[in-house]
């Protein structure tokens, strides 16, 4: 059953992935709200520092820096001698990357929108999904798979906040729309979705079940993810109290600001809980 419910979570994603390309590029209200949020973003490109950390954040998943930390998940599977791992591992990172590289350019087309000057995006037609959010989610996700059971909700909490950094790093260096960054997320897990599938059905087919200390429960699953969002919420709850009045009138005139910035939370958190939930051993 847990293999197939992972199918139907890769087939969700290639539908929320196609639902996401049509609302970027056929409908006026989503192609509006994607590139108000994105200019939203790149207003904070005034403070130094913050575009210097979201430049660092972009940089890290370059190609050259990216192919070192691919290394990670793969030798760590490699050391807990899980083989079948070690594939999923590379099927993921590749299959995914590659997915977007050929996404980019088979569906390549300017982006039309009145923000801009001559009312053309400023970005490249081949936007769509983001190469970088794709790694780092796929990289997220397969350390998740290779990392043992229970270090995984802490993996998948941690590459959670990684991915929401390189995300936000992302618009704030006004490389990607808010939808490539989600359109990138989604073609990792599905990608992950189906590697987990098989490792599933592979268990199933050899009928050899893990020892008891080697499961994790929903309520440890759930733990290390949770904690992110519930610090999340008491920063957020203190911030508010200190600064009321400045809070409530930066939302009031940054709504679209805040509202790309929790869906792309929102989803790293989600897939990368999946993937723990999907294979708690």
């Amino acid at each position: 059953m847990r293999a197939r419910n992972a199918t139907l979570g890769a087939v969700a994603c290639v539908t929320l992935l196609a639902l996401m390309w049509f609302a970027a590029f056929h409908l006026g209200f989503f192609r509006h709200l994607d590139q108000s949020i994105y200019l939203q973003f790149v207003d904070l490109k005034a403070h130094g520092r913050i575009a210097s950390i979201a430049e660092h954040f972009v940089r890290l998943f370059d190609v050259n820096p990216y192919a070192y930390l691919v290394l990670a998940p793969l030798v760590l599977a490699l050391l807990r001698r899980r083989p079948c791992v070690v594939l999923a591992v590379a099927a993921i990172v590749l299959g995914a990357n590659v997915t977007t590289e050929v996404l980019k350019h088979v569906l390549a087309a300017p982006r039309p929108g009145s923000l801009f000057a001559g009312g053309v995006s400023s970005l490249p037609p081949a936007s769509w999904p983001s190469g970088h959010s794709t790694a780092v989610m796929a990289l997220v996700l397969a350390s998740v798979l290779a990392a043992p059971a229970r270090l995984r909700p802490v993996v998948a909490a941690l590459g959670a906040s990684l991915g929401i950094a390189v995300g936000y790093s992302l618009l704030a260096t006004g490389t990607h729309y808010p939808s490539d960054v989600l359109g990138g997320f989604l073609v990792a897990a599905t990608w992950a979705l189906c590697a987990v599938a098989a490792l599933l059905a592979s268990e199933r087919w050899r009928s050899s079940p893990r020892r008891s200390h080697d499961r994790v429960s929903i309520r440890s699953a759930l733990g290390a993810p949770g904690a992110v969002v519930v610090a999340a919420l008491v920063f957020s709850l203190v911030l508010v109290g200190v600064r009321t009045h400045e809070v409530v009138s930066y939302v009031q005139a940054h709504r679209g600001f805040v509202l790309g910035a929790a869906g792309i939370a929102v989803l790293s958190l989600s897939l990368s809980t999946a993937v723990v939930l999907s294979v708690r051993r």
